[in-house]
C-alpha cells in the first residue's frame, strides 16, 4: 500500500483544491507583501513562505501542498524538516481552518506605490483583474505593448497604432499602420491628379470618366474617316476644326467623288448580273422544256425525287437522252428504230436500279435512327456515371463535410423570392460502411430565423448500410460557419443528437426530417464587410460529427 499513497494523495489534494473558491495556486510564484508580519504559523515548514492550499502532518506541522508532494518524491520515507517526524501519508489532511485564516491575511497590491489598496489574500486576483495600476495586453491585433488598465482606453483610441482610423475620403475603416497605403492605393474617393496635365483634381474612381472629357487628352479628327489623319488635344479640337475647314470641305468632296464613282460601278455591275440572271432563267426554261420531252419518253415513271438525290446519276442519264435524241433524229429518215428501243430499254434498267438504291436508302436511314437512339441512350448513361463518379470521389468518410456554397447573393435572393427555399450539400458519411449524412441550408431562414438569420441543419439519409447499424443515431454534432480570414473566428454550434427525436431513427424514406438551428448566425454578422465569412460571394460552412464510441463495421 505504501507505493500506492503519492498517487492516492496527489488525487485527493487535487479534489479536495478543485473545489476552493479562492486559492493561491493560481499565482504560485507571487511574491506578496503583508500589511502585518507573517506569523510562523502562517508559513510552509518546508520552503518558509506563506502556506498555500496548507495540509497538516501527524506531528502536526504545516506545509504546502506542493512541498509535501515534493517530500515524497525526495524520499520513498519522508521526514519533517522541523522534528524528524516520520511523515505518514495516511496522516496528512487538509488544514481549511488554516487556510481560512491565511486567506484573510491583508496584504499590499503588488502596484503599490500607484495602487494602495490592502486586499484580503483570498480577493487579490479578483482585486488585480480590475487594478487600474495593473499592466495590461493591448486588445488590437498585432500590438503587443503592455499598458496600464487606466490608460489601455487612451492607447486603443489614441497611440495604438495598430487601432482602426477612418479614411477621411471613402469613410471605411483600415488599420492606422495601412492607412497612407489604403489612400494611395486602394481608396476609390482618393483626390489625384489628371494623368494628362490638365490641373484638374479628380477622385480616384472617376478617373475614366474624367478621361472621356479632359481638355488635354489626345483625339483623333471627327473628319478621320474623310482623310484627316491629325491628332490634337481635345480642349483645342474647334480652333483645329475651324482652322482646317477648307481642307476638310476638300476631303469631304473627294471621298463623295469617289462614293458616286463606286454607285457607277455597283450600277454597271448590276446590269451586268441582271443580264446573267436572265441569261438563266432562259436556260431553266430550257432544261424544263427537255424534262417534260424526257417525262414523256418514261412513261408512268414518276420517282424523279430518287433521281434528284442522285444529281451525278441524273447529269450522265441527260447526256444519254441527248444522245438518244440525236440518234432519233439521224434514224428517222431510214424508218430504223431498234436502236432508239434499245437505249430506251437501257434508261429503264437504270432507273429501275436507281429505285432499288432508294429503297436501300430508306433501309438504312431507319438503322441509322435506330443506332442514333442507341448511341443517346449511351451518353445519357454516360453522363449519369460521370455525375456519380463526381459525387463519389468529392464524397468524404471520416465524419467531416466542408461545404462550399458559391453565389451567396443569387441563391439567397431566389430563397428570399420563395424559388429555392433550401439548398442540400452532397452526402458524407461517418465510415465506408457507416451513416449517410448531409446538410441542409436555409439562405433566408427558417422557422424563428426566417428573414433574419441563415438556418443551418444535420440529416440523416437512408443508406446501404442502414441495417447493420445500431439506431436511433446518438453522437454529438458540430456546425460551424468558417472564417476565411486565417484568425479562425468561426461561429460554432454544438447539440447532442436526441434519441427520442424522429430526426435521428433509421429513415423511412430517403433522408430524416432536419434538425438543427433556426437562428444560426444573422444577416447582419454575416454580411458584415468587417468580417470575412463571405469572400468572392463564397461561403464555407462545416459539419463535424464525433465518432468517438463509434463501432466501425
Amino acid at each position: 500500500m505504501a507505493c500506492d499513497e503519492p498517487a492516492a494523495l496527489s488525487g485527493i489534494l487535487t479534489r479536495q483544491n478543485s473545489s476552493s473558491a479562492a486559492s493561491l495556486d493560481s499565482q504560485p510564484d507571487a511574491d506578496y507583501t503583508f500589511v502585518e508580519a507573517l506569523e510562523e504559523r502562517y508559513k510552509c515548514a518546508y520552503c518558509h513562505l506563506v502556506l498555500r492550499n496548507p495540509h497538516q502532518t501527524g506531528c502536526g506541522h504545516r506545509f504546502c501542498q506542493q512541498c509535501i508532494l515534493a517530500l515524497r518524491e525526495l524520499s520513498a520515507v519522508p521526514t519533517c524538516p522541523v522534528d524528524k517526524e516520520t511523515i505518514k501519508m495516511h496522516e496528512v489532511f487538509k488544514d481549511n481552518c488554516c487556510k481560512r485564516e491565511v486567506l484573510n491575511l491583508h496584504v499590499f497590491c503588488k502596484n503599490t506605490p500607484n495602487c494602495n489598496s490592502k486586499i484580503m489574500l483570498g480577493r487579490y486576483q479578483e482585486h488585480l483583474q480590475r487594478c487600474l495600476f495593473e499592466s495590461v495586453p493591448c486588445t488590437n491585433d498585432g500590438c503587443c505593448d503592455q499598458v496600464l488598465r487606466k490608460d489601455l482606453e487612451e492607447h486603443l483610441s489614441q497611440h495604438c497604432k495598430f487601432r482602426e482610423e477612418m479614411c477621411q475620403y471613402c469613410n471605411k475603416c483600415v488599420l492606422l499602420l495601412n492607412i497612407k497605403n489604403h489612400e494611395k492605393n486602394d481608396c476609390p474617393d482618393y483626390p489625384v491628379p489628371c494623368l494628362h496635365n490638365c490641373s484638374q483634381i479628380i477622385l480616384k474612381k472617376e478617373t475614366e470618366k474624367h478621361h472621356a472629357v479632359c481638355p488635354e487628352v489626345e483625339v483623333d479628327c471627327p473628319y478621320r474617316q474623310y482623310g484627316c489623319l491629325v491628332k490634337v488635344k481635345r480642349g483645342k479640337l474647334a480652333e483645329h476644326e475651324n482652322g482646317a475647314l477648307r481642307e476638310h470641305i476638300l476631303q469631304i468632296l473627294d471621298k463623295n467623288s469617289q462614293l458616286e464613282e463606286q454607285i457607277t460601278d455597283l450600277y454597271k455591275s448590276l446590269e451586268c448580273k441582271e443580264i446573267k440572271i436572265q441569261q438563266l432563267a432562259e436556260a431553266i426554261k430550257k432544261c424544263e422544256k427537255e424534262l417534260r420531252q424526257f417525262t414523256q419518253l418514261l412513261g408512268k415513271n414518276s420517282n424523279l425525287m430518287a433521281l434528284a438525290s442522285h444529281l451525278d446519276k441524273s447529269a450522265r442519264l441527260e447526256s444519254q437522252v441527248k444522245q438518244l435524241i440525236q440518234t432519233a433524229n439521224q434514224q428517222q429518215s431510214k424508218l430504223d428504230l431498234q436502236p432508239l428501243f434499245n437505249m430506251i430499254e437501257n434508261v429503264k434498267q437504270k432507273i429501275a436500279l436507281m429505285e432499288t438504291y432508294d429503297q436501300r436508302l430508306v433501309v438504312l436511314e431507319g438503322q441509322s435512327s435506330k443506332h442514333d437512339l442507341q448511341i443517346n441512350i449511351h451518353k445519357a448513361q454516360l453522363n449519369k456515371n460521370e455525375e456519380r463518379f463526381k459525387l463519389l470521389e468529392g464524397t468524404c468518410y471520416n465524419g467531416k463535410l466542408i461545404w462550399k456554397i458559391t453565389d451567396y447573393k443569387t441563391k439567397k435572393k431566389e430563397a428570399v423570392e420563395g424559388r429555392v427555399l433550401s439548398i442540400f450539400s452532397q452526402p458524407f458519411y461517418t465510415s465506408r460502411c457507416g451513416y449517410r449524412l448531409c446538410a441542409r441550408a436555409y439562405l433566408n431562414g427558417d422557422g424563428s430565423g426566417k428573414g433574419t438569420h441563415v438556418s443551418f441543419y444535420f440529416v440523416v439519409m437512408r443508406g446501404e448500410f442502414d441495417s447493420l447499424l445500431l439506431w436511433p443515431f446518438k453522437q454529438k454534432v458540430t456546425l460551424m460557419l468558417l472564417d476565411q480570414s486565417g484568425k479562425k473566428n468561426h461561429i460554432v454550434e454544438v447539440f447532442r443528437a436526441d434519441p427520442n427525436s424522429s430526426s435521428f431513427k433509421r429513415p423511412d424514406g430517403e433522408m430524416n426530417i432536419a434538425s438543427g438551428c433556426p437562428r444560426f448566425v444573422p444577416h447582419a454578422v454575416l454580411e458584415n464587410t468587417k468580417n470575412t465569412y463571405i469572400r468572392d460571394d463564397t461561403l464555407f460552412l462545416k459539419v463535424v460529427v464525433d465518432l468517438t464510441d463509434l463501432e466501425e463495421l
